[in-house]
């Protein structure tokens, strides 16, 4: 197919070329066929009861020895193919087109030989049941396909040929009684015909037009966006790829309906300054911006993976091993953000990701550096609700972030990353209350659980005084820095290292019991492309 912009086969080529695209013309292909299938059965059953009825003699069985009865359920027979083919599977482009063309000129020529077999060679009109399902059909194949107009009067005439060609022989059987009136038939066919590939061909041209301006008018400069992955309080986040490089991205879409302009200003500056952390354990944030709409977005590499919170779900409590190996990870991100003042405020195990980066196995990348987020409800689980004060989950949040969230620093991180070992550890939080205020209450006020009474002989003593060094009240009784508490973790006594080896292992026990299914935000809905004005751009405020 041809793959520039503009009109007729240039334009679905386009929309339909990319496997998304694909995917969606499979779908209303099917919907079409299932559509069709439901008409001619309810204009079956209809006509059935109304013959059954209303003709002396008739009944239910002896329907079935009129030629159009089969013709019928011929043309229902087509429909009902055409709608389990396209159910399911991938089949190419080509194939689905082919399908759309095969259908529809079969389900017509049943349709017309039903209706000619109708006729009595005398007065009969089976010329107007032949228009009229034509027009029902083709009416719904340019409202529910998308399609160029060119394609659909090229479909609509291939369908309206086996009528033609049958309204003449039609005329034919009746010369006789009718003599030169009965060309009649040919010419309402003929003209009608030309009326219907007119109608669906406009039809067609405006629906499908008006798909291409909203694809047009939600385009995000350089980046295709192919489906949602995940949703917040502020915001989605999309699957993407940039047009040239072809690159995997993910977008994040912020409305300011949604945020708020003052939450929306003081994300945007903190994006800017997560665009300039490099750190291998950080995920990487490629572009922001603003489309003309005002909504903002960021593009950041796409992470295969899990996050910690789905790992203890599945997997349930880590080796301590592994804890520290993910720790000091996260870690090195954090150490970097601090330098330059910025402050994650909700390290949590759902902004951890492990994945696989240059063939290393149980890569941690920290995400969503900054974000302020609404906290919705889930009983006593990750995300609680609170007021808009604080900033953060309650479940892992510092003492002073609750007390005066103004006053959160870089220790405030380090309180909440040493509640995320705990988790790991143990498979859920340390303060696990069932209100957000009883939570708070325990982060204030509570001393944090004894590893050894969740873990018994399994508990190790030396991590188990780090991590509640982490979790001390007060800022300065933590440990002073991440950098400090990286090397803390790496010298710690008595554990085993995590190599390789057992990440590999791990991850290949684990993709044999889930699939391969990794991906830490799975979803499926329909394509979508967006726009972005790149002059938008600002350097950080100060």
């Amino acid at each position: 197919m041809n793959t520039s912009v503009g009109s007729g086969f240039g334009e679905i080529a386009v929309a339909l070329e990319t496997e998304e695209g694909r995917a969606f013309l499979q779908r209303r292909l099917s919907a079409f066929g299932r559509m069709a299938t439901l008409v001619s059965l309810l204009f079956f059953v209809v006509g059935t009861i109304a013959t059954v009825t209303l003709v002396p003699g008739y009944t239910f069985s002896s329907i079935f020895d009129d030629v159009w009865t089969w013709w019928h359920l011929g043309a229902i027979g087509a429909s009902i193919v055409l709608w389990l083919v396209l159910r399911a599977g991938a089949p190419s482009l080509r194939t689905i087109v082919v399908w759309d063309a095969f259908a529809n000129v079969g389900l017509c020529t049943f349709y017309a030989l039903m209706a000619e077999s109708t006729g009595d060679g005398g007065n009969a009109r089976p010329d107007l049941l032949v228009l009229l399902i034509l027009m029902s059909i083709l009416a719904m194949r340019s409202i529910l396909v998308p399609s160029s107009w060119q394609q659909t009067l090229l479909v609509s005439t291939a369908s309206c040929i086996p009528a033609l060609v049958l309204s003449i022989m039609t005329a034919r059987d009746m010369r006789d009684a009718m003599g030169p009136s009965s060309n009649y038939v040919v010419v309402s066919v003929a003209s009608w015909s030309v009326a219907i590939l007119v109608i669906t061909a406009l039809a067609s041209r405006t629906i499908y037009g008006l798909h291409l301006q909203a694809a047009k008018a939600r385009r995000l400069g350089q980046y295709e966006l192919l489906e949602p992955i995940g949703q917040g309080g502020m915001g989605v986040v999309y699957r993407a790829r940039h047009a040239l490089l072809r690159r995997a991205t993910a977008i994040k879409l912020l409305s300011p309906d949604k945020a708020g302009q003052t939450s929306l200003a003081r994300f945007e500056r903190e994006v800017k300054l997560t665009a300039r952390l490099t750190h291998p354990n950080t995920v990487s944030v490629f572009d922001y911006g603003r489309t003309p709409d005002g909504i903002f977005y960021y593009a950041m590499e796409l992470l295969e993976g899990i996050d910690l919170q789905r790992l203890v779900d599945d997997d349930g409590p880590q080796p301590a091993s592994r804890v520290v190996h993910i720790l000091r990870q996260v870690c090195g991100s954090l150490a970097e953000a601090h330098s330059i003042g910025l402050v994650h405020r909700d390290i949590k195990p759902g902004n951890i990701i492990l994945c696989e980066r240059g063939g290393i196995q149980d890569v941690a990348k920290v995400v969503d550096f900054g974000l302020v987020k609404d906290i919705g409800v889930r009983g006593a689980g990750d995300n609680l609700s609170v007021t808009d004060a604080l900033v953060g989950t309650p479940l892992y949040m510092a003492p002073e972030a609750i007390k005066d969230p103004s006053e959160v620093g870089p220790r405030a991180d380090l309180y909440a990353l040493g509640a995320v070992g705990y988790f790991l550890l143990t498979g859920k939080p340390p303060f696990l209350r069932d209100s957000v205020m009883e939570i708070c209450a325990a982060h204030l006020h509570e001393p944090p659980p004894s590893l050894a009474a969740e873990l018994g002989e399994h508990a190790v003593g030396s991590l188990e005084e780090l991590l509640r060094a982490c979790l001390h009240k007060e800022p300065e009784d933590r440990p002073k820095s991440a950098l400090a508490l990286k090397k803390a973790l790496m010298s710690l006594p008595g554990l085993q290292p995590w190599t390789e080896e057992d990440a590999s292992e791990w991850w290949q026990g684990y993709r044999a019991r889930h699939g391969d299914d990794v991906a830490p935000l799975p979803s499926a809905s329909p394509p979508s492309v967006l726009t972005v004005s790149v002059s938008d751009r600002m350097t950080p405020r100060r």
